[in-house]
Parts: structure tokens; sequence; C-alpha cells
């Protein structure tokens, strides 16, 4: 099996992320049965697990820097991927390669969920599900230390949420998102979330914007005795300077106060480090590892975190973020305005289809002198008329185009060398500007290195 025949047969499952079918269910039986098949790969090491709507990936990513940085052999497993779905799976920074990856499907999973298929019957497991067992194999193969997984939707149903125990658990700030899955309110989306909670874990949660949504946290830890450090209540954070590409940050905390340089922009990745920051605290006390400054220092300047408020060129300014919703167009303008003094951007927009692109366009629409809007190249791409239509309502010039690079090419004909770009909407539209001002072979990652 290649690896391209890998992917082909893991799609052949119910794929949320690209053709949005939901595979409903009421509990994780069928992958908790799969991981027993398989000799259960996601037991026996630390566990820390994030779950919140704004900001998991990169804190997941963030812990795992800290933590590697103090020289633990560190499993990172997040969702979507920009370029390859190898980015998902990592250990100690080095991302899995293909032939592993092909070699893992073929020779352990793909017999488990053929066995799994006749005894539970057909459509019982969706793609997410594959791969989260592929992460926890490629874990185990590699004898990894402490795991930190990020959940993919939601968090109670998520295939993810297999553990009795684990050593932590984060939720991040907490905001409206696939609403017609989780529930149409803050409550019942906290719900869901606050589902991974498990007695004898550690939470740390983020600061909430939502007072209904860190009631539901609290009344979950509640419930089983599990211990709540609260973020926004127990740390203190600031930005000290910054350039185009990271910004110099201090974080107080119960046990310290560390001045360090965090290689992501934006108030709200400060935000997102001091939680990290916590987790990993909390992690070492309950371990017995050492975390000193210099292993928060050091994790937080050399992660590597792309799409995330990205500068992919300098002239003219070119931005690549991936803001899907109300909430986190809200931060990429506040961010534009406040690190880049930007008053009027040429943005770039394609989202899913399933996306709040009204919510979007009214947060962006301040500071667009000018649209465009693409269709991506990915099934469940919102039509650019519909997205034009957003913002032609808040009287912003717009126009179509037919693919991200081909609006990119006229973005900076447009603009000349002082203007500013921001091509964003969804992570898989960034990705797409990534890889073609990177020369980066589409839909394909550079190969990374085969293991001994």
């Amino acid at each position: 099996m290649t690896y391209d025949e890998a992917i082909e047969w893991l799609l052949s499952f119910a794929d949320f992320e690209r053709s949005g079918r939901f595979q409903d269910r009421p509990d994780v039986a069928p992958m908790l049965s799969l991981l027993e098949r398989l000799g259960n790969p996601h037991l026996g090491r630390a566990t820390v697990h994030i779950a919140g709507s704004k900001g998991k990936g990169s804190v997941a990513a963030m812990v795992e820097s800290i933590l590697r940085a103090a020289r633990l052999h560190t499993g990172l497993f997040t969702s979507p991927h920009l370029h390859s779905y190898c980015e998902r799976i990592r250990d100690s920074r080095d991302q899995i390669s293909e032939e592993e990856f092909a070699e893992l499907v073929e020779n352990q999973l793909r017999q488990a969920v053929l066995a799994e298929l006749g005894s539970l019957g057909d459509r019982c497991f969706v793609t997410f599900d594959l791969l989260t067992a592929l992460a926890f194999l490629a874990f185990r193969a590699w004898r990894v230390e402490t795991q930190i997984i990020e959940v993919g939707l939601g968090g109670r149903v998520d295939s993810t949420n297999v553990f009795e125990i684990k050593n932590a658990a984060i939720i991040t700030p907490i905001s409206f998102e696939h609403t017609s899955i989780l529930g149409d309110t803050i409550e019942k989306i906290a719900r869901e979330k606050a589902a991974i909670i498990t007695p004898g874990c550690i939470v740390v949660m983020a600061a909430q914007s939502y007072n209904t949504a860190e009631a539901v946290v609290r009344d979950f830890a509640d419930a089983v005795d599990a211990p709540v450090i609260d973020v926004a209540l127990d740390y203190r954070w600031q930005k000290l300077s910054h350039d185009t590409h990271r910004q110099d940050i201090r974080i107080e905390g119960p046990h310290s106060a560390i001045e360090a340089r965090l290689a992501l922009l934006g108030a709200h990745q400060i935000e997102n480090a001091s939680t990290a920051v916590a987790a990993a605290e909390v992690l070492a006390s309950s371990s017995g590892f050492e975390l000193g400054g210099d292993a928060i220092n050091e994790g937080l300047a050399m992660l590597d975190w792309p799409c995330r408020i990205e500068v992919l060129r300098e002239r003219p300014l070119l931005i690549a973020d991936g803001a899907h919703n109300r909430d986190s167009a809200r931060r990429l303008r506040e961010t534009l305005a406040d690190y880049f003094a930007c008053d009027r951007a040429f943005f770039i927009i394609g989202c899913g289809s399933d996306k709040d692109i009204d919510g979007l366009a009214e947060e962006l629409a301040p500071l667009a002198s000018r649209v465009i809007a693409v269709r991506a190249d990915h099934p469940r791409a919102m039509a650019p008329q519909r997205i034009a239509e957003a913002f032609g309502k808040r009287n912003i010039d717009t126009e179509i185009a037919d693919d991200v690079g081909g609006a990119l090419e006229r973005a900076m004909a447009a603009t000349g060398e002082s203007g500013l770009i921001c091509v964003s909407g969804s992570l898989f539209v960034a990705a797409e500007a990534r890889a073609h001002v990177l020369g980066l072979p589409a839909g394909r990652q550079v190969k990374t290195r085969s293991r001994d």
C-alpha cells in the first residue's frame, strides 16, 4: 500500500471534514472496540486532552513545544492539516513519514478495521476515527512519553474521548460553532466539550467569553472531583513588544513570572500561551519532571504553527490566517489593527459552506477596502457568489476569482508593494495561499525523514 492508497482507503469512510457527512452515534463504543483489538495503543503514557471552540490547536502545539523543550518525548495529534495528513501525527516535532503512515495503515489498522466491520456492521467508523487510531499506533511504536491530543469535533462522542484516566483536560474558549451538531446554545456546546473531563484529571480552563460556558465546565469538574485551574483568575499576561513575525510577552502565574518570545502574533495568542504554560506547569507538578523558565522560553520561541496570522511575504505584506467564524474574525481584525497599524486591507476570502459568512463579513468589513471571493479547492467550499454577496451588503467592493492562486496574483498586482493583503475564511484557503507563495506541491507537503 502506498501513501496515496492509504489516504484513499481512509477517505472511503464517512468524512465530515471533506463531505459534511456526520455519523451521529450515542457514544464512542465502536472506537473503544477498535482500540482494544489493536491492543489499546492509546494507553501507557501521560495524556493531555484539549477541547474548545477557539485556539485548541494553537494551545496543543504550544504545550507540545514546551514539553519537548523540557526534554520529554512528545506525541502530538491535531487537525485539520494544511498540506498533508502526515502533519496531524508528530513526535518531538517530526511529522510521520508517508512510508510509515502507509505501513501502519496496511499492516495494523486496516486488518483491525475489517475485523471490526465484520462484528459491528458497515458504516460504524468515520475517517477521523481511523486517523485517531493511527496516531495512537504511531505513538506506541515511537514509545512516546506524553501525548497531546486535540479534539476533532465537540468532545463527548469525539474519536479522541477514549480515556478513563488522563493527566489534564484543557478547555479553550467556547463559542458558537457546528450548531447543527453540537447544539444551538452556548450551554449545549459547552456540555459537549466539557465531557472530556474525567475523574482524577486536572482541568485547565482558559478565559471564557461566556459565563454559561464557564459554569458548565465547573459543573462537570465538580461532578467528578476534578480540580480546576482558572487561567483568567490565576495568570496575568501582556505584550511587551513585537515585529511582523513574533512578539515578546510576559506571563505571571502562581509559580513564577516569565518573559518569552512567542512565534505567533495576536493578543489571543498570548492568552493561548498563558493557558499552555498553565497546562505545562500542571503536568510537571503531577508527573514530577523539571519545568524551568528556560523550557517555557525555548518552547514558545521555537513554535512552528503556520497559517495563524502568518506573514508569507513583506512587500506587499501578505498574511494568511484561518479565521472562520465571527469570534476568530474579530480577533484577526484586532490583530491587523494593533500589530500592523492597518486601517485598510485587501481581503481574499473563501470558506466552508457551513460557516457564518455574514458574521465573518460583519467583523472584517470595517477594515476591508476590497474583497476577492474565491472557491477553495475543497469539496465543502462555499460558493464565491455567496461570499461576495455578504461583503457587498456592507458596501465593500467585491469580485470573484476561480482559485486562490489567481486571486493572490490579482490582489498583489492591484495593491502594489505598500499594501496589506490578508487571505482568510478557513484554514484550507490559508493553506492554498501558503502553498502558492512558498511553492509547495499542490496537496502535498515536503516529505519528512523516515525513522529507523
